[in-house]
């Protein structure tokens, strides 16, 4: 794999033969979809989750040749050994273990000689036992309220995944903690949780690996004057997760802030693959209680057994990955929706376009050559029926954009009965879940050309038996092995992300700027640029 492309792999020639076939006439998906046995072939199932791609632009052969690109690329291996502990993030010297934080097999897993899987556990027991004490009243803020409000301050990687299973699974939630984000350094993010928490009653999780992150030190620095001009002791209402000895941890620094308690992430977990470590296991602990996140927990791990055992042609993060390929760098589609038809899934199209987007948006391989071929997809999504009356014009008669539908068989809320037109709302919602596929696959002919729906455009359909905190687990798990799939066919490293320093290294120029002209009125701005010295003056003149 070091030695080749995607596009000098033996299996590409035979691919883009495959894509020209499918532009003939008959291979539209109006009549691929009714070959006998299409619905029994093109469709995978583990424990009830369900991957439908039967709507997808392929058929046996193409599929045949994706399996012979998943070996000759090494997939599943590369797999095996990112589990095990080889160091596959080159670029930092690292290994991705993302799965270990969820592994309750007892098995060792080792990096640089050292089995890392005591430090997971340790972490995982100090999570249990510290968000018990707090859901008991047994740790109180520092006037002896009990804790009810709840701001995770963290950005990126330590927020979006977080934040996505908090609102699938908020149907569980019974410990009395509202849960909030402080993740943009605008200030009308604090302005708006500031004025609905109760300060007493409030516990900050502040989450970065280094400790060093300009916009979660700023809402740090702003949550501590705010406790303070309330009166409260910051030392009882603030938690962290960060690096073990940052300025972040608790303990060995006489000059580190005072606070309740320290739980430590590791440079083998990236922030978009952290959800499943202390980044996500404490405030979903106290949101949820720590049973139902180890169930969360179970439900991906099972989810990674199944990537990492299964094989090829019944491996289902692999094959959407294989799909993702074909359809980006054979069919030319640049772009992936993720519509999940489930409210409670409303923030999953967030976590994974910055999963997938900051893993796979790269431009050269693994071993630093340029990549010859895009990589990576713009993704976006909202959830239905909701979707359907924003950007479905577009799916149906614009761009050709592949669709990854979601549905749950049973609804978190089943109490509620009511019918409308013979059918139940959940009915009702699975009657557009069921119905926008096939429109997208089939089109329709019209004497107005305005009526008329090409069809031929591709979905894959996920199916999940419910919303338990097993499912999410699971579907957490798919995205983000898939991701890694992905990566590991075209030849890049998913868990880099260099991409996002220039910007930052810029703002550090600026903000540099800023605050000397704040010391001193009469500074002139000495930026290089004469647009950022234009927009500087500006914002000071209206302050």
């Amino acid at each position: 794999m070091e030695h080749q492309t995607l596009y000098t792999s033996s299996v590409f020639g035979k691919l883009q033969a495959d894509a020209n076939r499918l532009e003939l006439p008959e291979m539209h998906l109006r009549n691929l979809i009714h070959t006998p046995g299409r619905l029994e072939a093109f469709c995978l199932e583990t424990r009830g989750f369900l991957f439908d791609f039967s709507r997808q632009r392929l058929d046996e052969t193409v599929l045949s040749h994706l399996h012979e690109l998943a070996a000759e690329r090494d997939a599943l291996s590369l797999f095996r050994g990112m589990m095990r502990g080889d160091k596959l993030n080159r670029t930092e010297n690292r290994a991705a273990l993302h799965t270990a934080a969820r592994s309750f097999s007892g098995e060792p897993v080792l990096v640089d000689g050292v089995n890392i899987m005591p430090d997971i556990k340790r972490v995982r027991e100090e999570i249990r036992q510290f968000s018990s004490r707090i859901l008991k009243g047994e740790i109180t803020g520092s006037t002896g309220k009990r804790f009810s409000h709840l701001v995770v301050i963290g950005i990126g990687g330590s927020y979006l995944g977080t934040e996505f299973v908090s609102e699938a699974l908020k149907a569980y939630s019974d410990t009395g903690i509202r849960l909030y984000y402080l993740s943009n350094v605008d200030i009308h993010n604090f302005g708006r949780i500031a004025t609905e928490i109760d300060p007493e009653a409030t516990l900050w999780v502040v989450i970065s690996k280094s400790y060093t992150t300009a916009e979660t030190m700023a809402n740090e620095q702003l949550a501590v004057r705010f406790m303070k001009e309330k009166g409260l002791d910051p030392a009882g209402h603030i938690v962290t997760v960060t690096a073990k000895g940052s300025p972040g941890d608790v303990g060995g620094n006489e000059n580190k802030v005072q606070r309740l308690a320290a739980f430590h992430m590791f440079d083998f977990i990236g922030g978009r693959y952290s959800v499943t470590s202390a980044v996500g296991g404490v405030p979903l602990s106290l949101f949820l209680g720590y049973e139902r996140f180890e169930r969360f927990l179970k439900g991906a791990e099972e989810m990674d057994l199944h990537a990492v055992t299964a094989d090829v042609d019944k491996n289902i993060p692999l094959t959407s990955a294989l799909i993702s390929i074909w359809n980006a760098n054979l069919l030319g589609y640049s772009s992936q929706a993720i519509i999940p038809y489930a409210s409670p899934l409303a923030k999953l199209p967030a976590h994974v376009q910055q999963l997938n987007m900051e893993s796979n948006g790269k431009s050269v391989s693994a071993s630093g050559t340029p990549v010859p071929y895009p990589t990576g997809a713009i993704i976006f999504g909202e959830p239905g029926t909701n979707a359907q009356h924003s950007f479905f014009q577009l799916l149906h008669q614009g761009r050709t954009v592949p669709v990854e539908f979601i549905g749950a068989l049973v609804p978190q809320y089943s109490t509620y009965h009511s019918r409308s037109k013979g059918v139940t709302n959940h009915q009702e919602l699975w009657a557009n879940l069921l119905s926008q596929p096939m429109a997208l696959a089939l089109g329709k002919e019209d004497p107005d050309p305005a009526r008329c729906f090409s069809g031929n455009r591709p979905s894959s359909s996920i199916i999940l038996p419910d919303l338990t905190p097993e499912s999410i687990g699971r579907l957490l798990s798919f995205y983000e092995a898939k991701t890694v799939f992905e990566a590991f066919l075209w030849g890049i490293n998913p868990f880099d992300q260099f991409g996002v320093e220039l910007g930052k290294k810029l703002a550090t120029g600026i903000r540099k700027e800023m605050a000397d002209r704040n010391q001193n009125e009469g500074h002139a701005f000495g930026s290089d640029e004469p647009i950022v010295n234009f927009y500087l003056e500006k914002l000071f003149k209206n302050r």
